[in-house]
């Protein structure tokens, strides 16, 4: 998601779409651990996720008779974009796997710092000064809900750590291969409808999961009526998030995706509990709302 807010202020129905695609997308992670525990693999579920979201992008573009134009340098970058998408997918579903949702999210969210250091790396633009006061509150609100040094949990950081590590590194990888994308989609692919950007990038994103299924030996198919179901709510949930986001946002006045959607890491905390019974200490759900604070803060600051 980006964290880009519209010049006006939205009105009470784009607000509670918005607040919908949060749920769905919050959502989605939750019936991807489901499906896991049930089965079926990271690349599988990538591989559903992005082919049928593709799928219906696509009708929607012949539907909407919208004509597809690609110049030379659009050709030769959302490749790569859909490459990046494709290793973040299979990356943050690593991280669901492997850690509580909600705080694989988390970690994720932190894709605006990995945003303005690729800008920087890439394309000489230094962070603005509102990123840079809020990356360490944004660093010390992951510390605590993650419980880096094993106190909430009662194992201690090297415990801690042993538990976490792995979970926490896929969803840093996510991250930052994420906010690549997002600086080279905003510089190289800006002007490409996006429609037909996400459409592409779907289809790469799928091609690069298949290609680890089929390294992997095939499918990974789920084993009980649940991973079934999980595995067709991720792709629902998923598909029906980016449909609206691109058929309803727009005539509701809202451009892309806003600040509001990253309170997705809320959504997911309140369903993971609810649905998966899992449970944090409370000064783990206080360092996630230092995060989701401060990433909503940077997403509405006036540019």
């Amino acid at each position: 998601m980006t964290a880009a807010l519209p010049a006006k202020a939205i009105s009470g129905t784009a607000f509670t779409t918005l607040l919908l695609i949060a749920l769905m997308m919050g959502a989605n992670h939750v019936a991807a651990r489901i499906a896991f525990n049930n089965g079926v693999d990271v690349a599988t579920a990538v591989v559903f996720r992005s082919t049928v979201t593709a799928f219906v992008i696509v009708a929607l573009l012949a539907v909407q008779g919208v004509r597809v134009r690609f110049t030379a340098r659009h050709k030769k970058m959302l490749p790569v974009i859909g490459l990046l998408i494709g290793v973040q997918s299979l990356c943050l579903y690593s991280a669901v796997a492997r850690l509580p949702v909600a705080l694989a999210l988390l970690a994720f969210n932190t894709y605006p710092i990995w945003t303005a250091l690729w800008s920087w790396i890439v394309y000489k633009h230094p962070p603005e000064r509102p990123l840079l006061i809020a990356m360490p509150v944004i660093l010390v609100g992951l510390a605590l809900a993650l419980d880096v040094f094993g106190a909430a949990s009662g194992l201690g950081a090297q415990g801690q750590w042993a538990r976490i590590g792995a979970g926490v590194a896929f969803a840093l990888s996510a991250a930052g291969t994420f906010g690549l994308a997002l600086v080279i989609t905003q510089h190289e692919a800006g002007d490409v409808d996006g429609r037909v950007r996400t459409a592409t990038t779907m289809a790469m994103a799928g091609l690069v999961a298949l290609t680890m299924v089929v390294s992997q030996g095939g499918f990974h198919l789920p084993q009980a009526p649940a991973g079934w179901g999980g595995l067709l709510a991720l792709t629902f949930l998923y598909g029906t998030a980016f449909t609206i986001m691109f058929t309803v946002l727009p005539r509701l006045g809202v451009v892309g995706n806003s600040a509001i959607m990253n309170v997705e890491p809320v959504f997911a905390l309140v369903l993971a509990w609810l649905i998966l019974g899992q449970a944090i200490a409370t000064v783990q759900v206080a360092g996630a709302l230092i995060v989701v604070g401060a990433v909503m803060v940077l997403g509405t600051r006036k540019r």
